[in-house]
């Protein structure tokens, strides 16, 4: 275990033992996050000990338990602009990490950001999983969306292979490598979280029909094929690569308890149809439980009252789960 993920470790442990910590980032201060947070933080039972960091000066209204610690980073101004958000955004996603690694939180709840804001604040990062993964000396990490209740069934576990790239750059990122990396730290995170010991994975495809024998590309055999063949030898249970046009369904079924899809949109746009509203984002390989919810900044609805907080709470609800549970899926894979 790297010297970053130590205290995370240690932070675990006691919340293995029944002291649980959970830190909450506020998000975008344009955006809902700061209600959302509000709502979630006020629903949740107060066992649980919170430390909320964030700008003063947002819609963030702190609960009546006294188990919610607010930590400022910063004041925001609604009349400041973008870069000033994105800037205070990424400063409480820092203080919250660096929390997290001290041992003062089990788990990281963070909300939305927005990530033209944040590239305008000065962050070097696409995203909270890029930037979670560099704060905390993270080799390899893992997105993945999770719903444990859908409105087709489910449940509905997609780890993004690729997550914030154009899609003209995919091609050029999908490796064997890769493609081992991220179902060896899925099936690490299911085993540690969802106390799966044998999990299904399934390798959704990148061209139509898995490029059906090569007529639509040949990622499938150059790159799914080496790759599938070195997890199975591993022992894992993994089966593809599968059409994109059917994985998700036979996901939602009950024959894989996650799916690992090749590039953001095709994993996503399935995931939310599925389960808008309902879904986490959780990071695998951090040395803690990080998750979010599946929404965006929703700046355009902000201070209106119908910011809707259900993800909010599900994704607090499964970062305390998964603390609680044991959290070892963090450094190099195995």
């Amino acid at each position: 275990m790297s010297a970053a993920s130590t205290g995370g470790a240690a932070a675990v442990r006691g919340a293995a033992a029944g002291e649980l910590r959970i830190a909450v980032t506020l998000g975008d201060p344009r955006g809902i996050g700061p209600e959302v947070a509000s709502a979630a933080l006020a629903a949740h039972p107060p066992s649980v000990r919170f430390l909320v960091f964030g700008p003063t000066g947002t819609r963030y209204v702190a609960p009546p338990s006294g188990a919610v610690e607010f930590r400022a980073v910063g004041g925001w101004s609604h009349g400041d602009g973008p870069a000033a958000a994105g800037a205070l955004a990424a400063g409480a996603i820092r203080a919250a990490v660096e929390a997290a690694l001290a041992g003062e939180a089990d788990a990281l709840v963070t909300a939305p950001v927005d990530k033209h804001a944040m590239r305008l604040g000065g962050s070097a990062h696409a995203g909270h999983t890029e930037m979670l993964a560099a704060l905390t000396g993270s080799p390899e990490v893992a997105m993945m969306m999770v719903a444990e209740r859908t409105r087709l069934g489910g449940p509905l576990r997609v780890v993004l292979a690729t997550t914030h790239l154009a899609l003209a750059d995919v091609p050029r990122a999908l490796s064997p490598a890769l493609l081992v990396g991220q179902v060896r730290l899925t099936a690490r995170g299911l085993r540690a979280g969802w106390r799966l010991p044998d999990p299904r994975i399934a390798l959704c495809a990148v061209n139509p029909h898995a490029s059906d024998g090569g007529l639509f590309g040949d990622e499938e055999a150059r790159v799914f094929a080496p790759a599938l063949e070195r997890l199975l030898a591993e022992g894992l249970r993994v089966a593809g690569p599968v059409p994109a046009d059917t994985v998700f369904v036979r996901a939602l079924r009950g024959e894989f308890d996650a799916v690992v899809a090749p590039y953001h949109d095709v994993g996503m746009a399935a995931f939310k149809t599925a389960s808008f509203g309902l879904g986490v984002n959780v990071t695998l390989g951090l040395p803690f439980p990080r998750a979010s919810p599946d929404h965006g900044t929703a700046i355009d609805i902000a201070g209106r009252g119908v910011a809707d907080p259900t993800s909010m709470c599900e994704a607090i609800g499964l970062a305390a789960r998964l603390a609680m549970r044991g959290w070892e899926v963090g450094g190099d894979a195995a």
